[in-house]
C-alpha cells in the first residue's frame, strides 16, 4: 500500500481508513505487533479462530486457554504503561 502515518503522543498512530476497511478492523480489534528485521508488523489477532484452531478438547479447555491468554496480554500491557 505504501500509506504513511505519523507517531503521535505517546506512540500513537492512526491506521488509515482503506487499511481498516481492508482488514475489517473496528474500535477494540486486537492487534498482535512484532518487530522484525528493523520492521513494526501488525497483525489482526482474531482470539476466536486461536480458540478453534487450538480446540482439540472440550470447550471448556479451550475457554481457560483463551481466559489465560486474555489475562497475560492485559497482564503485558500494563507492565509497558508502567
Amino acid at each position: 500500500m505504501g500509506l504513511v502515518v505519523r507517531v503521535g503522543r505517546k506512540g500513537v498512530i492512526v491506521l488509515p481508513k482503506a487499511v481498516r476497511e481492508a482488514l475489517h478492523l473496528v474500535e477494540g480489534s486486537l492487534l498482535e505487533v512484532e518487530t522484525r528485521d528493523g520492521e513494526i508488523v501488525l497483525r489482526p489477532l482474531d482470539l476466536w479462530e486461536r480458540v478453534w484452531g487450538c480446540c482439540r478438547g472440550s470447550a471448556e479447555a479451550a475457554e481457560e486457554e483463551l481466559d489465560g491468554e486474555e489475562e497475560a496480554w492485559w497482564r503485558k500491557r500494563s507492565l509497558e504503561r508502567s
